[in-house]
């Protein structure tokens, strides 16, 4: 048995996301995928589901979703209040939703995105081999907007575990290893102490393509734009206002501005979940690099 569910509540922001539309670059067509992809692997995990399974990834006030058939719901990520025709049920481990009632998750109580995973998985019609919705260039199923319908895949054989498991939490400060280039070179040194040593903060104009950030700006050691050069996930780079901007899921495939250097993808899940005005050091990255990323809330 298939199904679909229909959108109560659209939210702020909520789209449709897998592991993404990895090997187009060369097309100019961008990644996409949930940007915080360890909570979609978990709570599909929790579901009954494989990895790479769509779900649905909210921004900051949740969505309302009512299923015409009875499935298991995960809702994971950002922590929130969750319910099932306005009575709470867990965050974080599988719940039943009977067929037409409303499964709400409210307002992220901490950090940004929240992510819902449904027995058998979204299905709406894949571009380029993946479910996921892209800002930046606009393939894959647009934004939701309230009265959507999304098909169901078949749901699961057997019952997903309702074990308790660590969720990440949402940073208190960002930690971004950094390995410089490849334009560094285009910044004075004291510039590129600044970068490792001063504090940042999350900006309000950050999304999807990228996390914006307020702080000191970078001084430049040469003038002049580079030709469009090839950008790749986590990519630091430097607009003309001089603040970094790391470059997130649905970035640009090429760019003009220098990038000052490179935040492996493995420590950007915490981007996800950092709210405005969080605080974001950009490290030098070494051999403990990969240990590093985000400093959860206590």
């Amino acid at each position: 048995m298939n199904g679909a569910v229909e959108v109560v509540r659209a939210g702020a922001l909520t789209t449709v996301q897998d592991a993404g539309r990895i090997g187009w670059a060369h097309l100019g067509v961008p990644r996409a995928g949930a940007l915080d992809a360890p909570a979609r692997r978990l709570a599909n995990r929790l579901a009954g589901n494989g990895a790479d399974a769509a779900v649905l990834e909210t921004t900051a006030t949740g969505c309302a979703v009512r299923p015409d058939r009875p499935v298991v719901a995960v809702v994971g990520g950002a922590p929130c209040r969750v319910t099932v025709d306005g009575r709470p049920v867990a965050w974080g481990t599988p719940v039943r939703v009977p067929a037409g009632a409303v499964l709400d998750a409210g307002p992220a109580v901490r950090g940004l995105r929240s992510y819902l995973a449904f027995g058998g998985g979204l299905l709406p019609e894949p571009v380029l081999g993946s479910r996921s919705a892209d800002l930046l260039s606009g393939l894959g199923p647009a934004p939701l907007r309230d009265g959507d319908v999304l098909p169901l895949g078949r749901a699961p054989a057997g019952l997903p575990g309702a074990d308790a498991v660590p969720w990440p939490g949402a940073p208190a400060e960002l930690v971004l290893p950094l390995h410089l280039g490849p334009r560094h070179t285009w910044f004075t040194d004291e510039a590129l102490r600044t970068l490792t040593t001063a504090e940042y903060r999350v900006s309000a104009q950050s999304n999807r393509i990228g996390l914006r950030t307020r702080g000191p700006a970078l001084t430049r050691a040469r003038e002049g734009e580079l030709p469009s050069e090839g950008m790749v996930l986590g990519a630091v780079q430097v607009p003309p206002d001089g603040r970094p901007v790391v470059f997130l899921n649905d970035h640009p495939t090429t760019g003009g501005y220098p990038v000052v250097g490179v935040v492996h993808g493995t420590a950007l899940a915490g981007a996800a979940q950092a709210v405005p005005g969080t605080r974001v050091r950009f490290v030098r990255a070494g051999r403990d690099a990969g240990r590093l990323g985000t400093t959860p809330l206590p």
